[in-house]
């Protein structure tokens, strides 16, 4: 497998305050990789931190074996890596196709592809997107992010908040692309959803790494000890 993320010993603060310490984390092409960790661990600063947004941060990130670390969170995107941000984020003023438009590039993920995958998007192209439902607009979001034709797609809380039918088209969609052989980062809640999707899990606690395995490797005690579960 050719590796395309390699975080090492990645340490970052929020002002005088460290929040991680010495997190490790590699995904390799075609791979899906679970973040975990109770609310307040690290998760979404790891996040944050791979795309720039941390100003004080130490160690090493590499994308494609090119240093991400000091560079500014446009260029970092503009190397492959396709966010869904925590919360939902879509441009309300701008229709559903617009929102669409606003970033993307050339390559296979386009608006008939997107179609396909969130068939709702395709019957609410010309609608605002302020006027849809939490979840439709979650939908947006992502294929926002795939319309940017990404090497990775990073998940942060893509189903948090949203009903249960939602969240399940949603997971069913993150299958077809994990189908299609994209990588992925995903942070959930989901436990059940994160073993069934993930090829490789990764645990922090108090912002350091803790554990890491395959998913059907996550025992009862593992769950109670470090996920809340």
């Amino acid at each position: 497998m050719t590796l395309l993320l390699d975080v090492r010993n990645l340490h970052t603060w929020y002002g005088a305050s460290q929040a991680l310490f010495g997190v490790n984390l590699s995904i390799n092409e075609g791979q899906v990789v679970s973040l975990m960790g109770r609310n307040g661990m690290g998760k979404s600063t790891v996040v944050k931190s791979i795309f720039g947004m941390m100003k004080t941060t130490k160690g090493s990130i590499k994308f494609q074996n090119q240093e991400l670390l000091g560079q500014p969170s446009y260029k970092i995107a503009r190397c492959g890596l396709g966010l869904v941000p925590e919360g939902r984020r879509a441009f309300g003023n701008l229709t559903v196709s617009e929102n669409l438009h606003a970033a993307s590039t050339n390559g296979p993920w386009n608006e008939k592809s997107i179609h396909h995958l969130f068939p709702r998007l395709g019957e609410r192209t010309s609608q605002l997107s302020s006027t849809l439902s939490g979840g439709e607009q979650q939908m947006l979001v992502i294929a926002r992010a795939l319309m940017t034709n990404p090497y990775l797609l990073i998940l942060d809380e893509a189903t948090e908040g949203l009903a249960p039918t939602i969240r399940q088209e949603i997971w069913t969609a993150i299958g077809e692309l994990k189908r299609q052989g994209i990588s992925i980062l995903v942070i959930d809640k989901t436990l059940k959803e994160l073993i069934r999707i993930s090829d490789h899990c990764v645990i922090l606690e108090r912002g350091a790494n803790v554990w890491a395995g395959n998913p059907s490797d996550i025992n009862e005690n593992i769950s109670k000890r470090y996920l809340g579960v």
